[in-house]
């Protein structure tokens, strides 16, 4: 028999009370404390590589940074978060080379029942974001569970994307269309 975490990070209906499971947020929440806390780099970065499940060499990530677990998300090289970022990460947040999150972004892989009866209980599920390299999410965007971007791809101050878009496109709106298509 599969763990509610287990369950949880494969997408399945699993209870969110789990006892593993608060343990864990209750641990990445004072990670968060000492890396908004600490001023030295070094540490900062120290802190996210010990928290995160990967990460390349080179990463950035500033202060105000929301996450629920941190080991379901995976950054490539290159990778810069600006403030208040929120990363959601019940199921894995998987970031390409290359890619950068403007401020307020917001990536949800958490979501809930539609059924009322089911969503009023601590059952709920997710579904992975994933991004592919040189992705660059504007400020204040939203991405929704599922959501696939391919290489290369701009999404603009602002949108929120509830569907996934392959390589070479910009985003915008509500709900994200794409806008413009890139030849390079």
């Amino acid at each position: 028999m599969r763990t509610e975490k287990e369950k949880m990070i494969n997408g399945e209906m699993y209870n969110a009370s789990d006892l593993e499971l608060s343990k864990a947020r209750d641990q990445s929440q004072k990670a968060l404390t000492i890396f908004h806390q600490t001023q030295k780099l070094d540490e900062k970065k120290a802190i996210l590589k010990e928290m995160f499940g990967t990460t390349g060499q080179n990463f950035h990530v500033n202060p105000g940074l929301i996450v629920d677990y941190g080991f379901n998300i995976h950054i490539g090289e290159n990778f810069y978060a600006n403030f208040n970022c929120t990363l959601l990460d019940i199921c894995p947040i998987t970031i390409g080379d290359n890619c950068m999150l403007a401020p307020n972004v917001q990536l949800y892989t958490a979501t809930h029942p539609l059924d009322p009866t089911e969503r009023n209980t601590v059952i709920e599920y997710g579904k992975p974001i994933t991004f592919g390299d040189n992705v660059w999410i504007g400020g204040g965007a939203i991405i929704i569970p599922g959501v696939t971007l391919g290489n290369n791809v701009v999404v603009g101050a602002g949108a929120v994307v509830t569907k996934s878009f392959p390589d070479n496109v910009v985003l915008g709106g509500n709900p994200a269309k794409i806008i413009k298509v890139l030849h390079l």
